[in-house]
């Protein structure tokens, strides 16, 4: 098995690997938004279309954490001998509770491609914040729009 420095840059290009998927995938919603839902001079936004893009916009972001944890655990399941993570499902276990930082414990990993594992719960925190971020923009931008329209009476 090699050393930790190969693990780290295994890691690293894991991280630029999910990165570019969330940057494609939330660059494509943002279009998408922009070009489904823009409202005209003067026009307010019906409650239920607001409903819809926020919750579309959950689910678009859950579908790209759930392909970005399961790189990291194609990764590991490639990476690792079978007694550590022998089924798919329990590299995407695994993979899950380290992308969400939960860290339950129950599977670890050995010397050192435990590395990975750190890295990959940095990405995790990164990218869930930068899915709260644009959530709360959608957010920010669905009142504002919901004031569109108004007149003084």
């Amino acid at each position: 098995m090699p050393g930790p420095t190969v693990y780290v840059l295994i890691g690293a290009a894991l991280v630029v690997i999910t990165v570019l998927i969330h940057a494609a995938g939330t660059t494509w919603w943002l279009k998408y938004l922009g070009r489904a839902f823009t409202l005209g001079e003067g026009q307010r936004r019906k409650p239920m279309t607001t409903m819809r893009i926020l919750g579309s916009t959950v689910l678009v972001l859950l579908v790209l954490h759930v392909i970005e944890i399961e790189v990291w655990a194609m990764a590991y399941l490639y990476l690792l001998p079978s007694e550590f993570l022998g089924t798919a499902e329990e590299a995407a276990y695994f993979s899950f509770v380290t992308f969400t930082t939960l860290g339950y414990g129950d599977i670890t990993l050995p010397y050192p491609v435990r590395m990975m594992s750190g890295i990959e719960a940095i990405n995790g925190i990164m990218l869930g914040g930068w899915s709260t971020a644009l959530l709360f923009a959608v957010v920010q931008r669905t009142w504002q729009d919901m004031g569109r329209g108004k007149t003084n009476q």
